[in-house]
């Protein structure tokens, strides 16, 4: 009897499964389409921007520069007109936002509720913001008028001696202003209406379970929930302030006085006296603020909503 040696079986060599290449999802469109939007970006953005920060060093007249280095930077600084235009511009950036803001919560909260003929008055609440800046500011300045001008007549009616808004320097600034947040409150309220139609209903219905009073409910549920739309309302809105000019100039040029100036208004005076390198100057120097102000308020609206 013979003894035959038991060897292990070998492994049946399973097989590897098929390698799949995994196919990069592919643009609809061919990439020649990006062509016209990154020749339209180049052209009209970022070459003029770039000639800007190389003309505010230079003097020159739309045919011929001379470099002056940082002297028109001086000269802008050293312009009473600028420390005017840099205080209004901030002033009138907390204006118009806070009070966007406010008021745009405050109307986005009425028109989401049980009221009569809802879409409608939204309808109405957003009309202004498509309405040319420049046409709202010239109604407005009839409007205003202190003399002739309806608004102090309605106001005569009731007993109120009406002041002289786009001439007085207390209330030139501020009338503006207000007349701004009439035509931008209707953006930020379409903000808020869709931040508020987007809580679910169930955090609300737990809270009256709990016993919550609506101001209780408002404080503790809704607006928390509703910080991505106060952050967008307050980006825009600052910024939209930094950067305003067609209303301001429509309505007073900048006066009386100085006293409505704002950074763009100076810069706009200077290019329409000839100082093309002097505003190029200035424009930079409008880059710089609203990029120092807008910059670190997002990044903390942001870092706000993260840790929340």
């Amino acid at each position: 009897m013979t003894t035959k040696t038991l060897t292990a079986p070998a492994r049946a060599a399973t097989p590897s499964p098929p390698t799949r290449r995994v196919k990069r999802s592919r643009s609809p469109y061919p990439h020649w389409f990006y062509l016209v939007p990154a020749v339209v970006y180049l052209a009209l953005f970022l070459v003029p921007t770039l000639l800007s920060f190389y003309f505010a060093f230079t003097r020159w007249d739309l045919f011929t520069s001379e470099w002056v280095g940082l002297d028109n930077f001086r000269t802008f600084f050293d312009q009473q007109e600028f420390s005017i235009g840099l205080k209004n511009t901030v002033v009138y950036a907390l204006i118009t936002c806070t009070l966007k803001v406010v008021l745009g919560l405050a109307v986005a909260m009425m028109l989401t509720s049980t009221i009569l003929a809802r879409g409608y008055l939204r309808s109405v609440i957003f009309f202004p913001t498509l309405v040319s800046t420049i046409g709202i500011g010239l109604a407005f300045t009839v409007l205003l008028n202190p003399e002739k001008g309806l608004v102090n007549r309605v106001l005569g009616q009731v007993g109120v001696d009406g002041p002289a808004w786009l001439v007085d320097p207390g209330w030139a600034l501020v009338s503006v202003a207000l007349v701004d947040v009439w035509k931008g409150v209707g953006l930020a309220t379409v903000i808020y209406i869709a931040g508020l139609v987007s809580i679910p209903a169930e955090y609300k219905e737990a809270a009256r379970v709990d016993g919550a009073s609506a101001w209780h409910t408002f404080r503790h549920v809704t607006l928390p929930l509703l910080r991505p739309a106060t952050s967008t309302v307050i980006l825009l809105s600052f910024i939209g302030g930094l950067r305003s000019f067609d209303l301001i100039w429509a309505m007073t040029k900048g006066g009386p006085g100085f006293t409505s100036d704002v950074i763009s208004s100076v810069i706009y005076k200077q290019y329409q006296a000839g100082y093309f390198g002097l505003s190029a100057a200035g424009n930079v120097v409008l880059f710089l603020v609203v990029t120092a102000l807008a910059v670190p308020l997002s990044w903390f609206l942001n870092r706000g909503e993260v840790e929340s």
